[in-house]
């Protein structure tokens, strides 16, 4: 935070319009790029974008991951594409704006998060204080797909996203000695409930966004798998669409809600009946329905009357899929338009979390707006070695600037 902070002032802001503020173990940055227009009369466009990585392990990478390595035409290391890339590029693009010479008539607040990858503090806080934003632009949602030959097929700009929750199911009993088994044991009762969960599909859902977003995905999926999209817009209860949907994990998130078991502890001795068994549940939940009616609906699956199922308070805040508008949507198809003149622009919904949630959760309308394009096969965010096409770095800071420009006009 500090570093960007130094950045900008360097590039032309007023050391009073970018402060750093704590926050516990982290930090989170505020930069404003003040309008022209009279002050309480346009409310200001907001940017937002994490400035955390998750965890990596030295150990298991091929290159150290917090030292950024340029090879082969990528660059390597943990966040060089989740998220330091779209941050780096947005300041490189409100600094270049700066020594243009642009005045936006709104005002434009750039806001660095420092935990969207754990509790997201930052953003909660962020998102308290900035509830009167025209929209907000976050660089760290949406992006281009280029096939397996290198063509860019379509750009997806988020404008929705479904809500995470976690929920610890738990199973207790007086325990014993294992030479004297009882009737109940606190690990099967949950290992049932658990297989019941696993096993359960929830009601297929679609709204406005996934309708688009999915009718261009089936022009470049494979047969069976187009053939199962357009029959699931047609019909979103076809049984056969919904069992190939279901089974293709990069297209499961796209049509309900899912819930699935992460983690399991039971037990406190290899010789003793279990006492306490515990599991999370990860639910990625569809818009529209509330964390409540999810943890009720699991609770009616476990079908076990001894489990209690408790949310974990760390998990997501629930909101609307944002609307269309028209200007987002023309700002962000001419800024990729000017890159790739025919790819097609689609709303799109993520099955993840992101710091838009925040927002949207108190009214703000929020859009995804980040500038990779990416094969499938190089997408290695959370993961090892993860990296980014280098030559994507100059077309980003290039549409930033034009997408910046033309919504805070």
């Amino acid at each position: 935070a500090n570093y960007l902070r130094d950045a900008l002032i360097a590039g032309g802001f007023a050391a009073e319009d970018v402060t750093v503020e704590r926050m516990g173990d982290t930090a989170m940055l505020i930069a404003r790029y003040r309008g022209t227009a009279k002050p309480g009369t346009l409310k200001p466009v907001g940017i937002i974008g994490h400035m955390d990585v998750v965890a990596a392990d030295p150990k298991d990478w091929e290159r150290d991951p917090f030292t950024p390595v340029i090879e082969n035409g990528y660059i390597f290391g943990r966040g060089s594409t989740d998220n330091k890339f779209s941050v780096s590029a947005m300041v490189a693009a409100l600094i270049q704006l700066k020594k243009d010479g642009f005045k936006p008539k709104r005002d434009i607040v750039f806001m660095g998060s420092g935990d969207e990858e754990t509790e997201m503090k930052t953003t909660a806080a962020l998102a308290e204080k900035y509830t009167g934003l025209e929209l907000l632009l976050n660089i760290d949602a949406g992006g281009g797909r280029y096939s397996p030959e290198g063509k860019a097929e379509y750009y997806g700009l988020q404008a929705a996203e479904k809500t995470y929750a976690d929920f610890t199911l738990t199973v207790t009993d007086p325990g014993g000695h294992s030479s004297a088994p009882r009737p109940v044991n606190a690990i099967v009762t949950l290992a049932r409930a658990l297989e019941r969960i696993g096993n359960y599909k929830f009601a297929p859902e679609v709204n406005e966004i996934t309708k688009a977003s999915l009718a261009v995905a089936a022009e470049t999926a494979k047969p069976e798998d187009a053939a199962a999209i357009r029959a699931f817009l047609t019909n979103p209860q076809d049984e056969a669409a919904l069992k190939v949907l279901r089974a293709n994990y990069g297209l499961v998130g796209q049509i309900g809600t899912t819930c699935v078991p992460t983690m399991v502890n039971a037990g406190h001795a290899q010789n003793a009946l279990p006492q306490r068994a515990t599991a999370n549940i990860n639910c990625r939940i569809f818009p529209g329905n509330s964390i409540e009616s999810i943890q009720a609906k699991l609770k009616e699956i476990a079908a076990e009357p001894s489990l209690t199922i408790v949310k974990d308070d760390s998990g997501g805040k629930p909101g609307p899929a944002s609307p269309l508008r028209a200007d987002v949507m023309k700002a962000v198809a001419d800024g990729i338009h000017a890159r790739f003149p025919t790819v097609k622009v689609i709303p799109s919904m993520s099955s993840g979390a992101t710091d838009s949630m925040h927002f949207r959760g108190r009214g703000v309308p929020s859009y995804g707006i980040a500038p990779i394009f990416m094969k499938q096969s190089d997408q290695f965010a959370h993961g090892l070695n993860e990296r980014t096409p280098l030559s994507e770095l100059a077309p980003a800071v290039t549409y930033f600037r034009r997408v910046v420009a033309e919504l805070s006009k």
